[in-house]
């Protein structure tokens, strides 16, 4: 006949106890985990839309900014345009401004010369020189415009040959360049002139290089007396 151990059985009873006890822990661990993850995801989605609600607010911030920036800057160059062109339209304003003036003076010289020269009250010289101009050219050229005139005999026409010579220095002497030279060509004949009032005569000089002229002669010949007058060198550097 078996018989229970009454130790055994208390241990049994015992061990039986503690595995309750370890599930519904288990059970209450289980059930504390599912509560936290609802409560945070209830907590959380609220935060996520949120943030993504701000994310595109901020975005549609920035496209506004960077379009008004935009705006700024074509305005800016629109107005950097319109400044330039006022600038371009005032210079050239006044170059204009500035020829025209420099015309009106040399009308009014060329108005004050025929007075003078046609007039009644005007002096009355026979063939001369009025004056002697020079402009440099490309290549070490000279363009003279030499003015002739004469209004002691109205009904005369004056003709003859104009020559010309420049006195100047070179290497830190007095150096004469005769018409042969300032036209490179022996025995040049001189520019010929028929006029009964006034005569404006151009052509082109060589001056020799490192020759710094200071003075021309403006020497005419023809049926009349011959005639020579000097000019100070007043032409611009070329």
């Amino acid at each position: 006949m078996n018989s229970t151990d009454p130790v055994s059985a208390a241990a049994a009873l015992r061990r039986s106890h503690l595995r309750g006890w370890i599930l519904l822990g288990g059970a209450v661990w289980l059930a504390t985990i599912a509560l936290a993850w609802w409560l945070a995801s209830r907590h959380a989605a609220p935060t996520l839309h949120s943030v993504a609600s701000e994310l595109h607010d901020r975005s549609a911030e920035l496209d506004q900014q960077q379009a008004a920036l935009k705006d700024l800057r074509q305005q800016v160059a629109t107005l950097r345009r319109s400044d330039q062109i006022s600038r371009n339209a005032n210079l050239e304003l006044q170059s204009t401004l500035a020829d025209r003036e420099e015309e009106i003076s040399g009308l009014r010289a060329d108005v004050d010369f025929y007075e003078r020269l046609v007039g009644s009250t005007g002096q009355r010289q026979g063939l001369r020189v009025h004056e002697a101009r020079f402009q440099p050219e490309a290549g070490g050229a000279w363009h003279y415009t030499v003015t002739l005139t004469q209004n002691l005999n109205r009904g005369a026409i004056s003709k003859g040959q104009m020559r010309l010579v420049v006195d100047g220095v070179r290497a830190g002497k007095l150096m004469t360049v005769k018409w042969d030279d300032l036209q490179q060509q022996a025995n040049a004949p001189g520019k010929p002139f028929s006029f009964r009032y006034f005569q404006q005569i151009e052509d082109n000089v060589m001056l020799p290089p490192g020759f710094a002229p200071q003075r021309v002669r403006v020497s005419l010949s023809g049926s009349g007396s011959p005639v020579e007058q000097s000019f100070p060198w007043n032409a611009p550097k070329p």
